[in-house]
């Protein structure tokens, strides 16, 4: 199968768009011949439409029986069979001119990969849909088959989760669609509020540099009086314009968010200009993770962010992680992740209290430093009058102990692990048991001296990769021990109870066959 033939003129336009840029300043500057610049724009045309083109007839895609296979490449041949049964989920988006010219981009993300596994740009609308649907309805068919037939591991057998009659029907497309979270105009407005974005600083300081002489040669010569007297007044409108600019970013990404379930799936969509739409098998997922900070506890609000084995919901192409659920009050977020993990109401256990006394420790400890630096700035450089005044901030050290102590625990609940920790910016993870990888205890030398440790939970999701794993901080001795015994027997019981619900299902699947057909066998 082909890609759109639009593809050709949206990509080819797309690379030119830069160099058209480049193209303007070169000719504004005086730098080189005007006719120069437009015939150097001409050719970088025509060769980046050749290249397209080339790209088009050399861009395959195809649907095989076991595989999703993608060959591309123009001068470097590239041939790639994805399994479907190792696809985690389809990503489609589409911008403003792309909803007008009808084609879309699809991304497939596999398991155990942080980053985008196929690309395909560009394909029209409706084949996109087919795409998104196609795909997994072949990798329920081929999990089943894979997990009747024996031919794989218990590690991946677990990780795929072999396909039940519950997964086929969600992939019939009479399937209605059950809305679990919808973002309402005062969440998005506050969503937008909270954003801030730095490119116009960036942007304004690097055409204000002179390094452009196009925009350089308007700015007239002001005397460093006048300079001084609009600092304050320029400063304030970049910093408002850097948010108002962050908030119209966030809230046209955001825009009609939704997270919806079909079956044993749950699928977002969101975006004003650019609309992303997706999956989250919720077979795949790895933890959940709400997250605050002192600023939303206060007005009532959470994030939510749902993790599957190698990909997190609502990434971007660069593979970035981005919230499944980016504000919304906490009473909805906590529903939200009880529909998805129904892991009850955590009791968190807290660090023993002694261990406030070695926060506060560290603490002062760092008080210390900064204050070293900035006596040692003023020895030598004369600045910081007053470089002692650091020191005042000693006094606080016990209150931001406390505080530390006070959001960390951990909960041992019936089918779930989870953990809290974090001030500013605070975690609460869920974990089920039966995805848990391995449970690691670490001592330092200083933990040693105060008899604690600390127990970390690792999952196959892509966030362990960045040390963002479910972690038990500064536990007792004994009470790590009994989290890592208790841990890894959970992780077996669960997964035993996991093996018999699945051949318990296969058994009720094999009695459809009916009567006769039992009859026969027991013959």
């Amino acid at each position: 199968m082909k890609l759109s033939p639009l593809t050709v003129p949206y990509r080819a336009v797309q690379k030119v768009s830069s160099l058209l840029i480049a193209a303007f300043f070169l000719g504004t500057s005086g730098t080189f011949p005007r006719e120069f610049v437009v015939a150097g724009a001409g050719l970088g045309l025509l060769a980046s439409v050749a290249y397209e083109t080339a790209y088009y007839r050399r861009f395959e895609y195809d649907l095989t029986e076991d595989t999703f296979d993608i060959a591309s490449g123009v001068v470097t041949r590239r041939n790639r069979e994805i399994p479907y049964r190792r696809i985690q989920n389809v990503d489609v988006s589409r911008n403003v001119l792309q909803r007008l010219l009808g084609i879309a981009a699809v991304d497939l993300e596999t398991a155990g990969g942080s980053s985008t596994e196929g690309s395909i740009r560009y394909v029209t609308a409706k084949e996109a849909t087919r795409l998104q649907e196609e795909i997994p309805r072949r990798k329920a068919r081929d999990t089943e088959a894979g997990g009747e037939a024996g031919g794989v591991t218990d590690a991946e057998a677990e990780a795929d989760a072999a396909a039940t009659g519950e997964e086929r029907a969600r992939t019939e497309s009479d399937r209605g669609a059950e809305t679990l979270f919808a973002i309402d105009p005062k969440e998005l407005a506050l969503v937008g509020a909270l954003s801030f974005d730095a490119r116009l600083v960036g942007l304004l300081l690097f055409l204000g540099s002179g390094s452009v002489p196009a925009v350089s040669g308007l700015v007239p010569d002001v005397s460093t009086l006048l300079i001084t007297a609009t600092g304050l007044l320029l400063g304030g409108v970049l910093l408002f314009g850097s948010w108002l600019l962050g908030a119209v970013v966030t809230v046209s990404n955001y825009w009609g968010f939704r997270l919806s379930r079909v079956g044993d799936e749950l699928r977002y969509e969101r975006g004003l200009f650019r609309r992303f739409s997706g999956s989250i098998p919720t077979e795949k997922v790895q933890s959940l993770t709400i997250s605050d900070n002192p600023a939303k506890r206060l007005l009532g609000y959470a994030s939510l962010t749902i993790e599957t084995a190698g990909y997190t919901a609502g990434q971007g192409e660069s593979g970035g992680s981005q919230s499944a659920v980016p504000l919304a009050q906490v009473d909805r977020v906590r529903d939200l992740a009880r529909t998805v993990e129904s892991f009850g109401e955590p009791e968190f256990t807290r660090p023993p209290g002694r261990i406030r006394v070695r926060y506060a420790f560290r603490y002062t400890l760092l008080v210390g430093l900064v204050t070293a630096v900035a006596g040692g700035v003023h020895a030598y450089f004369g600045l910081f009058e007053r470089w002692y005044a650091p020191l005042a901030l000693i006094a606080l050290t016990p209150v931001a102990a406390h505080y530390k102590w006070k959001h960390r625990g951990f909960w041992l609940g019936p089918d779930h692990l989870v953990t809290r920790s974090g001030f500013w910016r605070r975690e609460t993870k869920v974990v089920p048991y039966y995805r848990l990888q391995t449970v690691i205890d670490s001592r330092t030398v200083f933990q040693r001296r105060w008899e604690v440790a600390t127990v970390v939970a690792d999952t196959a999701g892509s966030g362990s990769l960045v040390g963002r794993d479910a972690v038990a901080y500064d536990v007792e001795e004994a009470v790590a021990d009994y989290l890592h015994e208790e841990l890894t027997e959970q992780l077996q019981r669960s997964l035993q109870e996991r093996r018999e619900r699945r051949r318990g299902r296969s058994l009720k699947s094999d009695d459809e066959f009916g009567p006769d057909t039992v009859a026969s066998d027991e013959k």
